[in-house]
């Protein structure tokens, strides 16, 4: 089996989108054919700072990851953010969502990013398991405050 991890191409589009809507369904978040052909088009033109990278396994994507650096004024440094990591369910095991995560550690390192921050669901024990052996938990609590609701 050959994995290999790279920047999506634009004939990637049909195999990331089944990816991307593997990757909402997991989730449970409702998410269109428009909004995902937004995404991608944010990744093509690296829409502020924008990356991703996919997966390849055997020449299929199995996996991709969405990225953007993001400013930390108190460290005075630039960071790189995880916005999205998907493994199909059928591959997951096989190293695919480690490859994905020590690649972004490699643009980390080219870009100068000083971290690599993500969030996820405290109950997604399965990535967890994966996050726990490359990464340190932090204490930090996330919040989402929406625009005109309160």
């Amino acid at each position: 089996m050959a994995l290999v991890i790279r920047a999506p191409q634009a004939g990637d589009r049909e195999a990331w989108g089944r990816l991307y809507q593997g990757y909402a369904a997991f989730y449970r978040s409702e998410q269109s054919e428009e909004m995902r052909e937004r995404v991608w088009s944010w990744i093509l033109e690296g829409r502020a700072g924008q990356q991703a990278r996919v997966a390849e396994l055997d020449g299929r994507l199995v996996g991709l990851a969405h990225f953007r650096p993001f400013l930390r004024p108190l460290a005075a440094s630039t960071g790189g953010y995880l916005d999205d990591l998907f493994v199909e369910p059928g591959t997951r095991g096989a190293g695919v969502g480690r490859a994905l995560l020590l690649e972004l550690g490699e643009v980390a390192q080219r870009e100068g990013w000083s971290v690599i921050r993500w969030i996820t669901a405290s109950d997604n024990a399965t990535a967890r398991s994966l996050y726990d052996t490359l990464a340190k938990a932090t204490p930090w609590v996330t919040y989402d405050l929406t625009p005109g609701a309160s």
